[in-house]
């Protein structure tokens, strides 16, 4: 078994980190997930926004990791449970996989909060628990697969700034079409009065 963790600032507001972690996907960074399945969503007693989906994913496993498993397909499917707590402004989002589990299980927990010293900063905590079972080099391959961890967690970050720019775009343009549809109006009363 390997533990990995990680540790990361966005110089952005929770609200928009939590806005953009549940619109993250798809993205070019993180090409190794092909689908994003929502299977159910609900909110609790609490006001707390919990959201089950099925992330499709394809490994990039080197190919020494492929033959020591015996999968040349590397397809596999991720269950995902979020939870969105706007009260305590957290999102906890934990992942593990549903495919491979005999000789694989990677378990996943990300927390999303609010700077304690800076509200306009979001500090995400990651950990991973990486287990590889039945076959030799287990520990080889924990290490492998932690370390791929490690850069798709660098590529995850990129990918969030990616969504963040993108949604940012996406206001800025309905504020200027809103703001044409204003004028346009006032601009032909105002040519009908002359």
């Amino acid at each position: 078994m390997k533990i990995w963790t990680s540790e990361h600032i966005f110089n952005h507001p929770w609200e928009t980190v939590t806005t953009a972690a549940m619109q993250k996907y798809p993205n070019p960074m993180s090409p190794s997930v092909i689908g994003v399945d929502v299977l159910d969503r609900s909110v609790d007693t609490q006001g707390r926004l919990h959201s089950k989906r099925l992330l499709s994913t394809e490994w990039g496993l080197p190919s020494i990791v492929k033959a020591i498993i015996g999968h040349s397909r590397t397809y596999t499917y991720v269950k995902e449970h979020s939870v969105v707590d706007p009260e305590e402004k957290t999102l906890e989002l934990q992942s593990t996989n549903i495919t491979f589990t005999n000789l694989v299980s990677v378990d996943e927990k990300l927390t999303y909060k609010p700077h304690p010293e800076d509200s306009e900063k979001t500090i995400l905590t990651q950990e991973a628990i990486i287990s590889v079972k039945g076959v030799s080099l287990s520990s080889y391959l924990e290490g492998v697969m932690a370390s791929t961890m490690s850069t798709n967690a660098g590529k995850g970050r990129e990918a969030m700034e990616w969504v963040i720019r993108r949604l940012n775009t996406e206001i800025e343009e309905l504020a200027a079409t809103a703001r044409g549809s204003l004028r346009t109006p006032m601009a032909a009363a105002a040519v009908t009065e002359n």
